[in-house]
């Protein structure tokens, strides 16, 4: 494929996200990505046999720059430093969207998990590569003393990102900072000991 092909499937692609972001996989149309996209539908088409395959590109695009993006947020001198900082970025992203749109591994996760197993199994992938990075950082974390051991990091990363996800949610539909925020406070409250190495306190 020439430097115009490859140009015309980022396009496609480029103007397809929102429409994915905002109305999930199911619920848009070939029409849709036509009018989003201004491609003709046999340019649609040679570039993507079909819209699954068009939203199995975008989803496993996204899945790279998810990683990329949780990367760059896990920043700092200390593990909980570094926690925190996502934590921040998380909110920082939504609220630069307006919190329109949410959190695309979320929406396809409700969307997909029960009618399409290509889209679910590479979204589980997502949130297992998710949980597994914010892991290693909060079993870190806690060797510091910084949060709580009454758990597994394991078990806290999934909590992290059930009340992340959660937050999202609720911002989404409120479209306003304050739940998504109010969650990110509630989970440093419970996670992160406020004076490490005086607290012995288990975490529930």
């Amino acid at each position: 494929m020439g430097f115009k092909g490859e140009k015309t499937r980022k396009k496609i692609l480029d103007d397809a996200a929102h429409l994915f972001r905002t109305k999930g996989f199911g619920a848009t149309s070939i029409n849709d990505l036509l009018e989003a996209t201004g491609v003709t539908k046999g340019s649609l088409y040679f570039h993507f046999p079909g819209k699954d395959d068009l939203g199995l590109e975008y989803l496993r695009q996204a899945s790279e720059r998810f990683m990329d993006f949780i990367d760059e947020g896990l920043e700092g001198d200390t593990a909980a430093q570094k926690l925190d900082s996502f934590l921040r970025l998380a909110l920082d992203y939504h609220r630069g969207r307006g919190f329109v749109g949410g959190c695309l591994f979320g929406n396809t996760a409700l969307e997909t998990s029960d009618t399409a197993p290509a889209f679910a199994q590479m979204t589980a992938e997502v949130f297992l590569e998710w949980k597994r990075k914010l892991a290693a950082i909060i079993a870190h974390a806690q060797d510091e003393g910084a949060i709580h051991q009454g758990r597994t990091a394991e078990s806290l990363a999934e909590f992290v990102i059930a009340v992340l996800e959660g937050g999202i949610m609720q911002s989404r539909l409120h479209k306003t900072e304050e739940p998504m925020n109010n969650c990110i406070e509630t989970l440093r409250l419970m996670l992160f000991i406020p004076n490490p190495g005086s607290d012995q306190r288990r975490s529930h």
